[in-house]
């Protein structure tokens, strides 16, 4: 097994402690104690706090977006509602994996800010691209109305909702087999919400039809 480099540390022990305590709550020395490094380490690889924050959400975003990016092009030859399952548990569990960072970086993106600003603009409208695309190809009705939009809203919520209400999980979520028995029962909920609408869609055509 691979050991940590003291960069990595850093980013965990922050990651750690900006769920627990905030950007705001959490102080250089905080994160140099946490990750047992001296504090100019922490300048020297990230010059301060604000710029370990914008590795790590850096970080995180680009190694998500790849995370999807493979997954879309593993499942190229699916149907569209496999394709799209697929990814909905690429998503959660790449979530989960970094479940206290997950659920900082949707916390503050509840905030208006510059820094919320900038990740709309760059990596979430990447994101939102990806879910979007591969959720309206699995509709037998295919048209971008309203009805599908909201839709995509409710889905695209059941995505966030264990990383903004976490509180009501960590009773529930604790190591990583409890993790991983999290990402089964709850993808496996969303697929049966999918199976639902896909079924209502196909009645609806059928309906129509006489």
């Amino acid at each position: 097994m691979k050991r940590k480099t003291s960069k990595q540390k850093v980013i965990d022990a922050a990651s750690s402690l900006f769920f627990q305590n905030g950007f705001h709550g959490t102080s250089v020395r905080d994160i140099a104690d946490k990750a047992s490094v001296n504090v100019s380490l922490i300048s020297y690889y990230f010059k301060g706090k604000q710029g370990l924050l914008e590795y790590a959400v850096t970080q995180y975003y680009e190694e998500y977006l790849k995370t999807i990016e493979e997954s879309l092009q593993q499942t190229e030859s699916f149907i569209p509602l496999e394709k799209l399952k697929n990814l909905i548990f690429t998503i959660i569990h790449y979530k989960q994996s970094h479940h206290q960072f997950s659920c900082f970086i949707h916390r503050e993106l509840t905030l208006d800010s510059v820094f919320v600003r900038e990740m709309a603009v760059t990596y979430l409208a990447k994101e939102n691209h990806y879910v979007s695309k591969t959720f309206f190809s699995t509709l037998n009705n295919k048209k971008n109305n309203e009805e599908n939009q909201y839709l995509l809203m409710q889905l695209k919520g059941m995505l966030i909702t264990p990383y903004i209400l976490h509180n009501e999980w960590k009773n529930h979520v604790i190591g990583n087999y409890s993790h991983n028995i999290f990402v089964k029962k709850y993808v496996k909920t969303i697929h049966q919400w999918l199976d639902f609408i896909i079924l209502q869609e196909k009645e609806i055509l059928e309906n129509n039809r006489y």
